[in-house]
């Protein structure tokens, strides 16, 4: 028995089963996808899948700064 018939020639989803969307930058954690990407994937084009999968390595998804610790409450008694 092969799977040939669940075979297809979209380009693959870059979901990493880790959904949760960053309240900030509204991407989700694990594929950098906006919630409208996600949302229209199995609609696009290839095109269009190809189009977010090369913007995607350049995503960041979380920001990279730390909001608080230490520091910011150091200056806050300033």
């Amino acid at each position: 028995m092969t799977d040939d018939i669940w075979k297809r020639d979209e380009i693959e989803s870059p979901c990493t089963k880790i959904c949760q969307i960053h309240p900030d930058t509204r991407l989700c954690l694990g594929c950098a996808r906006s919630i409208d990407e996600i949302g229209r994937w199995s609609s696009m084009s290839a095109e269009e899948r190809r189009a977010i999968m090369a913007e995607l390595p350049n995503r960041s998804p979380a920001p990279t700064k730390r909001r608080g610790g230490r520091a910011a409450r150091l200056k806050r008694m300033e």
